[in-house]
């Protein structure tokens, strides 16, 4: 990358952090050329502290990090778009960003299901007891499989009603078991989007 850090007086560009999963903006920090180095080198997503004069990793008190993904510059070379997987809490105030206001959370629809993504995964790692979703994968594919199946025809059966509430709520139970069988199968949601994608682009 050929930044310009000296297209602004203290040599520090915008670096704005967004949440590969979801596409939600995290944060907006600040890198000069040594925090952009650390950040390469230590995967950590590390800025520059215009206050404490400083350089400074996402996390180093809270614990809550930023795993770097990809770094991409914009079209000047002025600004950074930085793609992490953030490991808790971003906002000092205790929100998942720090363009949520205090009122409560403003995820989206697309957001909710990487976040919804993220738990089954978590429930399947840990076998959270009394847990559906840990059940589930406890009784293996064929179960999981047949859990779809079902769902899948509750959908229809629903889709030939005129109840739109009742057929919102078994789309929901579909898609939700779709995801749990994704996850089985080693796929995310990311990649059933690319597919759709490049059969689009077709």
């Amino acid at each position: 990358m050929n930044l310009d850090f000296q297209k602004y007086a203290d040599g520090l560009i915008p670096a704005i952090v967004q949440d590969a999963a979801s596409g939600r903006v995290l944060m907006l920090g600040f890198m000069n050329s040594e925090a952009l180095a650390v950040t390469e080198a230590s995967g950590m997503v590390t800025f520059y502290s215009r206050s404490k004069q400083r350089l400074w990793t996402k996390g180093e008190k809270s614990g809550n990090y930023l795993e770097l993904l990809s770094i991409t510059p914009d079209c000047d070379n002025d600004t950074l778009l930085v793609q992490a997987k953030p490991h808790g809490p971003i906002c000092h105030k205790g929100t998942a960003t720090c363009f949520e206001n205090e009122g409560g959370s403003k995820v989206t629809e697309i957001a909710f299901l990487a976040e919804l993504e993220a738990v089954i995964a978590d429930r399947r790692a840990n076998q959270s007891e009394g847990s559906y979703v840990a059940s589930l994968f406890e009784e293996g594919i064929n179960r999981i499989a047949q859990k779809v199946g079902e769902e899948a025809v509750e959908t229809v059966i629903a889709a030939k009603d005129t109840d739109i509430e009742a057929f919102k709520g078994e789309a929901a139970d579909l898609l939700f078991h779709l995801m749990i069988l994704l996850n089985e199968k080693g796929v995310t949601l990311g990649e059933i989007a690319e597919t759709l994608a490049e059969r689009h682009r077709k």
